[in-house]
């Protein structure tokens, strides 16, 4: 009777459903807002290329380092921060920051002013993942967070293919090589006309987020300072295994998405002819129904299995996907038709979702509370420093170098995900038997 008391007292401490729901919801809106303004370059990769006169590498360094450079650099400090601060200001102000970074890719007059624009949504995109997972954490327990966080990670998919769609659909009225002219700014580039639209529902946004209530810390040592990053290092030290496993693993998975979803539109237009408007609505379609299909299935079949008494339910959801994106990740640019080919790459999606929810619920199970955001922003530099910046420049790389041909991008895609998605399968082996230890009774791993 006294454990039922404690649980039902303890259950009165987490925000209501409601609150927990709408701040789920608001920060999956950002979330597809910041992959929204991501993903349009990768659909502009034919145009702005042909009008700066670069190369498919050049074009990779300003899909993933660019982004990568200031989002690393600003990440870390900003979540040392929202381990100690109010998160919900913060993430309002990271969406503002970005936005207005993404409207200056606008006007952009050449691939130096790009680059630099581009580096300003890395810093603003750096202020929102570790703080929007500490929230989370803070809003819903252990056996409903793997639902919240692939409600939140569906953002990926749903901000990727708005800006396949929406560029797939203005492509159609202004064609990316066009030129349009605006007041105040003159003659701008069909390109640049999709970021320039894309800036004005962030700010908007950021205003929005206003609404979403900070949530008290939950957890014994929520009342706690920060701690020192020696306590920070000390606990991830002991928990080698898990963070190791699920940060490698999540990092080379993530490259072979980051990969395929910076080059497939070049890929369907130079193998089979499609024009930027067939990819946009082809691509962009799969990717909406597959992509968040997935993250929310992965996601809530974690939850119900973690109800269900399966504590490494997680991770095993996860383990599954990557086993299953092996084979897809590695053949799909070998189809003869583009149907085929686009079916498998709406698997890929699937699969790449169905990871998330289990592998970012694990990654806050095993940190206490006031270490989240640090953990959080150490995790998102693996995945952008290997995943976002990595990947895309592998496959360029590959395409320029080895075999000296952009036609052959279809063989580089292959290759790379041929080595880096069984490795992320044992790195995420080696994850799974650090993250059992972590979670037994008893450690010290459990942030309550």
């Amino acid at each position: 009777m006294t454990a039922r008391i404690e649980d039902q007292a303890a259950a009165q401490v987490w925000p209501s459903p409601r609150q927990a729901w709408f701040a789920a919801g608001m920060l999956a809106l950002a979330n597809t807002l910041a992959f929204v303004d991501r993903q349009a370059l990768a659909l502009l990769v034919q145009p702005i290329k042909d009008d700066l006169g670069v190369s498919d590498t050049a074009m990779s360094l300003l899909y993933g380092l660019s982004f990568t450079m200031f989002y690393v650099l600003v990440g870390i400090p900003v979540a040392r921060l929202a381990d100690r601060a109010n998160r919900r200001n913060i993430v309002a102000g990271a969406i503002f920051i970005w936005s207005v970074a993404t409207a200056l890719c606008g006007v952009a007059r050449s691939f130096t002013t790009l680059f630099i624009a581009r580096i300003g949504v890395g810093a603003g995109e750096g202020g929102l993942g570790p703080a929007a997972y500490s929230i989370l954490s803070d809003y819903f327990p252990k056996d409903r967070l793997p639902a919240a966080m692939g409600v939140y990670q569906m953002g990926i998919y749903a901000g990727g293919a708005s800006a396949l769609l929406l560029g797939g659909l203005l492509s159609t009225v202004v064609p990316p090589s066009s030129d349009v002219v605006l007041p105040l700014l003159g003659a701008v580039r069909g390109w640049q006309l999709v970021f320039l639209m894309l800036g004005l529902p962030g700010m908007l946004l950021s205003i929005a987020m206003l609404l979403v209530k900070e949530p008290v810390r939950m957890g014994a040592r929520a009342a706690e300072p920060s701690p020192a990053l020696a306590d920070l290092f000390a606990h991830v030290r002991r928990h080698w295994q898990a963070y190791f496993g699920i940060g490698i693993g999540f990092s080379l998975m993530i490259l072979v998405g980051n990969a395929t979803g910076a080059w497939i539109p070049a890929f369907l237009q130079r193998k089979y002819g499609l024009t930027t408007a067939e990819i946009g609505g082809l691509y962009g379609t799969i990717t909406a129904i597959c992509g968040i299909s997935g993250t929310l299935a992965g996601g809530f079949i974690a939850s119900a299995l973690r109800k269900r008494g399966y504590d490494k339910a997680n991770l095993l959801v996860a383990l599954f996907g990557f086993t299953a994106l092996i084979p897809v990740t590695s053949t799909f640019t070998q189809m003869g038709d583009y149907r085929v080919a686009l079916g498998m790459i709406g698997v890929m999606n699937f699969l790449a979702g169905f990871n998330f929810g289990g592998g970012l619920a694990a990654l806050q199970e095993i940190t206490p509370n006031r270490m989240r955001a640090s953990v959080s922003a150490g995790y998102m530099l693996l995945i952008n420093m290997i995943g976002a910046a990595g990947g895309p420049v592998a496959i360029a790389l590959v395409t320029d170098y080895w075999f000296a041909d952009p036609q052959a991008l279809p063989d580089a895609i292959s290759i790379v995900c041929m080595i880096a998605s069984p490795l992320s399968v044992v790195a995420l082996l080696v994850g799974l038997r650090g993250y059992a230890r972590a979670i037994a009774p008893g450690s010290d791993a459990s942030a309550g």
